[in-house]
């Protein structure tokens, strides 16, 4: 059995948070067709596989880049290296790939942050400079509503390619 969780601790909040809604990002591209996973129903043109690798990036940039500093290569992979520019697949992104990617991430994420005091500033070097650093509980607040703002826009996407609907 589980032990009660202590609802003070924001990390370990934000990080059962985080694996609810990678649990449910899987979910949701579980199943898609090949068609499905690299097309787009949406105006906007971006594709479910798009948005997975934009969350393995997003994630990336946020924690391992910006909260520990270190140097990545291709921080901006998910789109073609530019900070403004579309989400991007190469042939070799598979729905597998991407979402073993996804839970290494959240390991990762896991590993660097349970126990750390909330309020520690990420240091400069990495994604941020000497005078835009974040504190890690606001890195995580970030990186928790990115995932569940596109959990939402896989809910639109899955239900325009098949009809299934859910959380």
């Amino acid at each position: 059995m589980k032990p009660a969780r202590d609802v003070a601790d924001t990390i370990e909040l934000h990080l059962e948070y985080l694996d609810r809604y990678r649990g449910i990002i899987e979910e949701k591209l579980t199943g898609l067709s090949y068609a499905d996973l690299r097309g787009s129903r949406l105006p906007s043109g971006w594709s479910p596989l798009e948005l997975l690798k934009h969350l393995v990036f997003m994630e990336r940039r946020w924690l391992r880049w910006g909260f520990t500093a270190e140097q990545v290569e291709q921080p901006w992979g998910d789109s073609a290296d530019n900070p403004d520019g579309r989400w991007t697949l190469t042939p070799d992104d598979s729905l597998e790939s991407l979402l073993a990617e996804l839970h290494a991430g959240g390991e990762f994420t896991r590993q660097v942050v349970s126990g750390a005091d909330p309020a520690t500033i990420a240091p400069a070097g990495g994604r941020f400079g000497i005078d835009d650093r974040p504190t890690l509980n606001w890195i995580l607040f970030h990186v928790l509503q990115e995932y569940a703002r596109h959990a939402g826009h896989l809910d639109v996407a899955r239900e325009l390619a098949d009809g299934a609907t859910g959380e």
